[in-house]
């Protein structure tokens, strides 16, 4: 069986067939499923999925690209909800940098502002943080290294974009990798490559539906029922039955959210 860790099933394209879409999951061996948050206007939405789906849960969390919202009541409030199991996607995203240089430096220092607050949230109320990290390796480095003694309940690097850097973290704490559909895709040289070095006990299958479908079906929307491309994928290149592949990441999420066991 196969749990999805990072999956946005609270996002519009899902409203007219969220159901289907659980049940297809199901269908196809997930037995669990992940909501991470992004934006604090999703969180009752989110909240309200995973009420009314027995194996769905959620995280409260504020994206890079959504730091204006960031609202630290709302994220405390939604933080006790009796199925919330982690904070987060949080991080820092240096993609989308304004051109000028002083709004470079600004956005950048409001990204990490916001990336500490809730870094000092997981640590606070000892849940696990689901990490967004993109053209930003080195500075996420020196932070997560900083913090990585305090985060004693664990954190997941979401989408791990094959940062040798970034790998070196488990050197320092409880950091898990998630991996998903790019793992699928002609041009995934470099986690194909750096997959074998990532401990068995650290790695966590993804989808981030509706983003970064895997092929066969990529371009189109990406659903949790797609874990399956990506542990086929994970059991060839660790040349393992897809069984002990889902096998292990599922005992690996389990083990970081602490939920499933039902």
């Amino acid at each position: 069986m196969i749990i999805d860790t990072h999956c946005h099933l609270s996002d519009t394209c899902y409203d007219n067939d969220l159901d289907a879409v659980i049940s297809n999951a199901i269908n196809s061996d997930v037995i669990g499923f992940i909501l991470p948050g992004a934006d604090v206007n999703d969180l009752p939405k989110a909240a309200k999925i995973s009420q009314k789906y027995k194996n769905v849960y959620f995280a409260v969390g504020v994206h890079p690209y959504d730091i204006r919202g960031y609202n630290e009541e709302t994220l405390r409030k939604f933080a006790s909800h009796e199925k919330c199991v982690a904070i987060g996607e949080c991080g820092l995203d240096y993609f989308r940098l304004p051109k000028d240089e002083m709004e470079k430096i600004a956005e950048k220092e409001e990204q990490k502002r916001v990336f500490l607050a809730q870094l000092e949230l997981a640590v606070e109320l000892n849940k696990p943080i689901i990490l967004h990290i993109r053209d930003a390796n080195e500075d996420c480095y020196n932070v997560l290294k900083e913090y990585a003694p305090r985060l004693t309940a664990g954190a997941v690097l979401h989408c791990y974009n094959a940062s040798p850097l970034l790998l070196e973290l488990v050197k320092f704490g409880n950091f898990y990798f998630g991996i998903g559909g790019v793992l699928t895709f002609k041009n995934a040289k470099n986690l194909v490559e750096i997959l074998p070095n990532i401990p068995k006990d650290r790695i966590v299958i993804e989808t981030d539906a509706p983003y970064l479908t895997p092929e066969p079906y990529r371009g189109k929307r990406n659903e949790p029922m797609f874990t399956t491309f990506v542990a086929k994928k994970i059991a060839e290149i660790l040349s393992l039955s897809e069984s002990e592949v889902k096998e292990l990441t599922s005992s690996n999420a389990k083990r970081l959210f602490k939920c499933f066991d039902t």
